[in-house]
């Protein structure tokens, strides 16, 4: 039987990802999102034996990653992985990832576009990259070559920063991916901190959190904007949940400015900081305005916090409110999703054009959303739900009923999730979740035709032969590596 789960090592698990990141890092050299001066006007990677390398290391990456997870008890006389092992084996799995072309995804380029649009002087919320011309548009797939920016100023702000390198794209994604590294960097000092205010494991945490393959593969790899986000966010629900709403609330709406969905934290963020224990002992006398007036006073500091990053943000960036019209843009024609999938199903029904029937799906996804939302700010509420777990789910409602699904949206739920989860079965859907659509995508970000799912499939079967192999004959030193 093959040494694995609570017996094993490990270390092992930890070579056995670093061997599926360095594979994975070799096949995205050649079918991975490349420039389009290596691609041309297509916009599509050679694939081949790229495309079998990255499934393979895609494979034994996320398999080791599984069965890490197996690893939390003491047995065999070995101790579980500490945050300290399990950091310096995040950085091990992420370090070949750093200086590759983007992977699974253009939009690091598109991120290129619209910091230049808006160093030129063009409305980033009223034009596509398509007004620039040039080699930094060409960079841009044809969907997305009129669309409007779909972020918030906050994160434009981040991408005008990287504009003087718009027109050497290799160097400008290298920067973008850069800052979302050290937002990585963030995450893996949050979780362990917020599953000990919350009363759940801090390496568990981290393990979900942090190298899950989500994260590696779409923020360190896809240099996704994501990372930024999410990092402020979880910043936010520390200071909240240290009685502190003003840093908490400007935290989080910086975060929404970069991507609206972080707004959903403001509410929680306004409950930690109402709910928190009493900083002070109990021969201490309370402040005049804490006690039961301590969810108004929270409340109207979350709302001014707000208010006023959300003015200073705008005007620093200088695009003025585009923003908020322009928040549909990652929700295209074609952009699949469950609520998209039904309409277009019930369009073939009954024999008519699907735009009608895939907006009317969408709007009652997005309503279903909401719903779910106050129900589970209700529990909150009355004090039959926890605030960290009511907002991993309000987030699993609004990516799985939202009119775009794509793998990386999944990070907002499983992230708040890594602290938040109490029991194994719990952690261990989300992971199996995570690990299901880590698969989704092609290292070069678009759709695949029969040729390269056949390409997938080799290098998935050369992947699980691998972790296989591996597991039945381990050649790896049986000691923990030093961090």
């Amino acid at each position: 039987m093959p040494n694995t789960g609570a017996n094993a090592h490990p270390g092992r698990y930890r070579w056995l990802g670093l061997l599926g990141s360095l594979a994975l890092a070799a096949g995205g050299l050649t079918s991975g999102a490349l420039p389009a001066a290596a691609t041309g006007p297509a916009l599509r990677a050679s694939g081949g034996a790229g495309t079998v390398l990255v499934f393979a290391g895609l494979t034994v990456l996320t398999a080791a990653w599984l069965l890490l997870g197996t690893t939390g008890r003491r047995a065999g006389g070995q101790l579980r992985p500490t945050t300290r092992w399990l950091t310096a084996t995040l950085a091990w799995w992420a370090a070949p990832l750093l200086l590759l072309p983007p992977l699974f995804s253009r939009d690091a380029y598109s991120y290129l576009a619209q910091g230049a649009m808006q160093a030129s002087g063009f409305d980033v919320y009223a034009d596509g990259p398509a007004v620039l011309g040039g080699p930094v548009a060409q960079q841009v797939p044809q969907v997305w070559q009129h669309a409007p920016a779909p972020y918030g100023p906050a994160f434009l702000l981040l991408a005008r920063a990287a504009a003087p390198l718009a027109d050497h794209p290799y160097a400008g994604t290298l920067l973008l991916r850069l800052t979302a590294v050290a937002a990585v960097a963030a995450l893996a000092a949050l979780l362990p901190a917020l599953a000990r205010r919350f009363g759940t494991d801090p390496a568990a945490a981290l393990h979900l959190g942090a190298l899950n393959p989500l994260v590696l593969l779409h923020l360190v790899a896809g240099a996704h904007n994501d990372a930024v986000p999410l990092a402020l966010m979880l910043a936010g629900l520390l200071a909240a949940t240290h009685r502190r709403p003003l840093a908490a609330a400007t935290l989080i709406t910086l975060a929404a400015l970069a991507k609206a969905p972080a707004a959903l934290a403001l509410p929680a963020a306004w409950w930690l900081a109402a709910t928190a224990p009493e900083a002070d002992g109990p021969g201490r006398r309370r402040g005049r305005f804490g006690g039961r007036w301590r969810p108004l006073r929270s409340a109207a500091a979350t709302v001014l916090a707000a208010a006023v990053t959300t003015v200073a943000v705008t005007a620093a960036s200088g695009t003025g409110y585009g923003w908020v019209s322009a928040l549909t843009s990652p929700a295209t024609k074609g952009s699949w999703s469950p609520t998209s999938s039904l309409g277009r199903l019930l369009a073939d029904l009954a024999g008519v054009a699907p735009e009608g029937p895939v907006a009317v799906a969408r709007l009652l996804g997005l309503a279903a959303a909401a719903v779910t939302v106050c129900l589970l700010a209700a529990r909150v509420v009355r004090g039959t739900g926890e605030p960290a777990t009511a907002l991993a789910l309000a987030f699993a409602a609004l990516v799985a009923l939202g009119p775009a699904l794509r793998p990386w949206y999944a990070l907002w739920c499983a992230v708040p999730a890594a602290f938040a989860v109490r029991t194994a079965n719990a952690r261990r859907t989300v992971e199996l979740a995570c690990a299901a659509l880590a698969f989704t995508v092609m290292p070069d970000g678009f759709a695949p035709d029969s040729a390269e799912l056949v390409l997938a499939a080799e290098g998935l079967a050369a992947g699980a032969a691998i972790t296989l192999l591996t597991e039945r004959q381990v050649t790896f030193q049986e000691r923990q590596p030093a961090c």
